[in-house]
């Protein structure tokens, strides 16, 4: 098996997102001074078009915006990606209305130690996350080995569908950065979105960052709905498929269960072919995600989240993402 990176990468998922709410400035910040190599932005824009960090473009969730009478107006039921919301969108908000409200705990009974630190903290823009790597770069004296960003696109069909394209926006604010040294990883869910960023690559510098597709173990990507794309998420993990990827990505970022499936108790099953397969065609394996919580740790491993760390090692994997960085062996 080819090793594509001599140590695997740990990417703080969200951040450090299982002591801090996610996807605020203080979780990212907790992560890189756990240690780790990447942290991960899930990226959505605002009604003026700024890009922002939240894991989705619905947020009752993880912020307090429920609690506040002068949004409530702005309730209401969308179809995002084929599923049925009801909530808060932050398509429907500026910035400005944005920074008014605080970030939550988006699973607090799992995580009260999180929860703790709800109402603390504002949500964030992308290029604020930038500031703080760029600058927690120069504190720690990083020089050959910077902290990197890697950055999630949600939902790109959508948001150009109403108008919002996050595409340039994107491009905007890689081409103030590409003379930083910063690393940067775009990963995506939907094929498009990454194939229009490899396109470019080829006339500008400014998009020339590695690309990793996003592959999970059921359903498929939205852009194949809307294109009528009969493949699923199951076949892009095919030699055939995969060596198509090969052609615009850098890597690949899979569900655990692409790697080690799971019966239907959560027990472990033999190890599939998937990181062996990516490697013969010089794809980097990123999976996720790895969490401490009982809940999300297989059979095999309660109480013992170190274990399946060491068993993804062990396959070869080249990148974990966690939500507990500092419990990466």
């Amino acid at each position: 098996m080819k090793k594509l990176t001599e140590h695997p990468l740990i990417i703080g998922h969200r951040g450090a997102s299982g002591y801090l709410p996610e996807h605020t400035l203080a979780s990212y910040e907790l992560a890189i001074n756990l240690g780790v190599d990447y942290i991960e932005p899930d990226i959505v824009m605002s009604k003026d078009g700024i890009l922002i960090a939240r894991h989705e473009n619905e947020i009752s969730e993880t912020t307090n915006i429920a609690e506040k009478p002068e949004f409530a107006h702005l309730k209401t039921t969308k179809i995002i990606d084929g599923e049925i919301k009801i909530g808060w969108f932050t398509e429907d908000l500026t910035l400005a209305e944005l920074k008014t409200l605080k970030a939550k705990e988006r699973i607090p009974d799992l995580r009260p130690q999180s929860a703790k630190y709800d109402d603390h903290f504002p949500i964030c823009t992308l290029p604020e996350i930038i500031n703080l790597v760029a600058s927690k770069n120069q504190e720690l004296g990083k020089i050959d080995k910077n902290i990197g960003i890697c950055i999630e696109v949600k939902h790109p069909s959508y948001f150009a569908s109403i108008g919002l394209s996050l595409l340039e926006p994107l491009l905007t604010t890689l081409s103030n950065i590409k003379n930083t040294h910063l690393p940067i990883i775009i990963e995506c869910f939907e094929m498009s979105f990454l194939q229009s960023l490899k396109n470019l690559s080829q006339i500008t510098e400014i998009t020339n960052f590695p690309l990793v597709q996003l592959i999970n173990d059921i359903g498929k990507p939205y852009d194949f709905i809307v294109n009528h794309d009969s493949r699923t998420y199951q076949d892009l993990i095919t030699p055939q498929e995969l060596t198509k990827i090969s052609n615009y990505a850098q890597g690949i970022s899979v569900h655990k269960n692409l790697v080690v499936p799971r019966d239907i108790h959560g027990k472990l099953l033999t190890p599939t072919s998937l990181i062996n397969d990516a490697h013969n065609l010089n794809l980097q394996v990123y999976s996720w995600t790895f969490r401490n919580e009982n809940v999300f740790l297989p059979l095999d491993f309660q109480n013992q989240p170190k274990l399946e760390y060491k068993l993804f090692f062990e396959l070869g994997i080249d990148g974990v993402f966690t939500d507990f960085p500092d419990y990466v062996i």
